[in-house]
C-alpha cells in the first residue's frame, strides 16, 4: 500500500553501471551555493528489467504526491526533463551514456555501501568505481516546493556486483606514466643555480 511516505516507494535496481562513483563516498555541491550530496548516476540499455521498475515507482511517487492530477503532472514532467531516468544520448559527449538511459539518485546522507558478499566498502577499497556493475537501493518521491515540481530518486544504497570496463574519470595514473628525473637516482635533487648563489 502507497502512502505519503517515502519510505514505502524503495526499489532496488541491479546489474546497471555506475558513473560518477566517487561521488557515493565525497559529498559534493553540484553548483555554486547548492548543498552537497552524495550520489551517482546508475546507466543501464531500455530494455534493461530496472526500467519497468523505475516507472511503476515514478507513477507510485505522483500519484501520492498529486492524486487524481497524477497523470497530467507526469506529462508535464515528461516534456520538462524532470523525471529521474533520461536519455543518455544528451550526454553522449560522457562516457558511457550513449545509447542508455541514466538515472542520477542523491542523498544528504552518506549511502551504505556493500561488496558482494555485503561487508561495507569505503573509497580506499578501489570499489565500486565508474563503470563497474552494481546494485542499488533508491527511493522515489515527487517534489513539490518552492525549488519546483519533479519526480527525484534518493539514493540509499550501494552493492559492488562485477567488474566492468571503466569510465573516463574512473582511475589515476601510475609511477610508469613518469619518467625518471636525470641526476636524481639517490633522491636527491641537483643543485640550481639559485642553490648555488644562496647556498
Amino acid at each position: 500500500m502507497t502512502t505519503g511516505n517515502k519510505q514505502d516507494n524503495r526499489i532496488t535496481i541491479k546489474d546497471v553501471r555506475i558513473a560518477y562513483a566517487q561521488g557515493i563516498f565525497t559529498a559534493r555541491a553540484a553548483k555554486a551555493g547548492d548543498k552537497e550530496k552524495y550520489g551517482a548516476a546508475f546507466l543501464f540499455p531500455a530494455n534493461h528489467p530496472a526500467v519497468k521498475d523505475i516507472a511503476a515507482a515514478v507513477i507510485r511517487a505522483a500519484q501520492t504526491k498529486w492524486g487524481d492530477k497524477a497523470g497530467d503532472m507526469l506529462k508535464q514532467l515528461k516534456a520538462a526533463d524532470r523525471l529521474p531516468v533520461h536519455n543518455g544520448d544528451a550526454k553522449a559527449s560522457s562516457a558511457g551514456y550513449a545509447g542508455n538511459l541514466y538515472l542520477n539518485a542523491g542523498n544528504a546522507i552518506r549511502p551504505l555501501v556493500l561488496d558482494t558478499n555485503k561487508s561495507p566498502l569505503t573509497a580506499a577499497d578501489g570499489k565500486p568505481y565508474s563503470g563497474c556493475f552494481v546494485n542499488a537501493i533508491v527511493e522515489v518521491w515527487g517534489q513539490d516546493n518552492q525549488h519546483g515540481k519533479r519526480i527525484n530518486a534518493s539514493l540509499l544504497g550501494v552493492q559492488f556486483v562485477r567488474d566492468g570496463e571503466k569510465l573516463a574519470g574512473g582511475s589515476t595514473a601510475t609511477a610508469d606514466d613518469f619518467e625518471a628525473i636525470p641526476g636524481t637516482e639517490d633522491g636527491t635533487a641537483p643543485k640550481s643555480a639559485a642553490d648555488e648563489l644562496f647556498a
